[in-house]
C-alpha cells in the first residue's frame, strides 16, 4: 500500500473514532480537555524517548500507561482518544506512519475496555479508598482489563496489517505476531502496575484540586 494510501487510510480512522465519541459523549469540558493533552502528550515521550525496540517492529514502552489511567480517571473514550492521538503521532514522528493506523484503533480500544470496566462494571468512582484491599482491587482490575486484551489484540491486528497493507509472507508475518504477543503481555502486565500506582497518587490531588469530582461515599 502506498504512503498516501495509508495516510488516507489514518484520516479516515479518525474520522470514524472521532464520530463515534461524539455520538458517545457529546462534550468536553476545559478540564478534561486539559487532560487529555496531557496524558497524549506523557504517552508520545514514553513512546519515543523510553522504548527498547524488538524484531518485527515491536517494542517495550510505557506508552500504554497512560491511556489506562486516563481512562481510570476520566472515562473510556477520553483514555482511547488520549492514547490513540499520542501514540499514532509517536508512530508518525518515528517515520512508522503505517503503524498508526491500527496504533490509533488498538489504544482506543484500550481506553474504551479501562473505561467501561472501571466506571460501569466496577463503579471505581464510588469506591472509598479506606477500603484499601477491596480498592486496590478494583483499581488493578479496571487497569489490566483493556491492557490484557490489547495482548489479543495487537499482534491480532498486526498480522492483518502486516500481510494486507505491507504485504509481508504469512510465515513472517505469524512469527512477527507471536513476538508482539509476548512483547506485549510484558508492556501490559508492567503498565499494569504503573498504572496503579499512578493513579493511587493522583487521583486525590486531582480530587482536592477540583480536576475530578469525588463520587465515594466512605467516611
Amino acid at each position: 500500500m502506498s504512503t498516501t494510501a495509508m495516510w488516507l487510510l489514518l484520516v479516515v480512522v479518525v474520522v470514524v473514532i472521532l464520530f463515534a465519541s461524539v455520538l458517545y459523549k457529546r462534550s468536553f469540558t476545559v478540564h478534561e480537555l486539559s487532560m487529555i493533552g496531557v496524558m497524549a502528550a506523557l504517552s508520545l515521550v514514553a513512546y519515543l524517548f523510553f522504548r527498547v525496540p524488538f524484531y518485527g517492529g515491536s517494542s517495550f514502552h510505557l506508552g500504554n500507561t497512560f491511556t489506562a489511567l486516563t481512562a481510570l480517571l476520566l472515562d473510556g473514550v477520553s483514555g482511547g482518544l488520549a492514547g490513540a492521538i499520542g501514540l499514532a503521532l509517536a508512530d508518525i514522528l518515528a517515520g512508522d506512519p503505517g503503524y498508526a493506523v491500527t496504533t490509533f484503533v488498538l489504544k482506543f480500544i484500550i481506553g474504551i475496555v479501562c473505561g467501561a470496566v472501571a466506571h460501569k462494571l466496577l463503579h471505581l468512582r464510588r469506591q472509598d479508598p479506606a477500603n484499601k484491599g477491596p480498592y486496590l482491587a478494583r483499581v488493578t482490575i479496571a487497569a489490566a482489563s483493556g491492557l490484557l486484551v490489547n495482548v489479543i489484540t495487537d499482534p491480532l491486528l498486526g498480522y492483518f496489517r502486516n500481510v494486507y497493507i505491507f504485504g509481508q509472507e504469512y510465515s513472517l508475518a505469524q512469527a512477527m505476531a507471536k513476538v508482539a504477543g509476548g512483547v506485549t503481555l510484558v508492556n501490559s502486565l508492567v503498565s499494569t502496575l504503573c498504572v496503579v500506582l499512578l493513579y493511587l497518587a493522583i487521583r486525590p490531588a486531582l480530587e482536592r484540586a477540583g480536576f475530578l469530582k469525588a463520587e465515594h461515599t466512605g467516611r
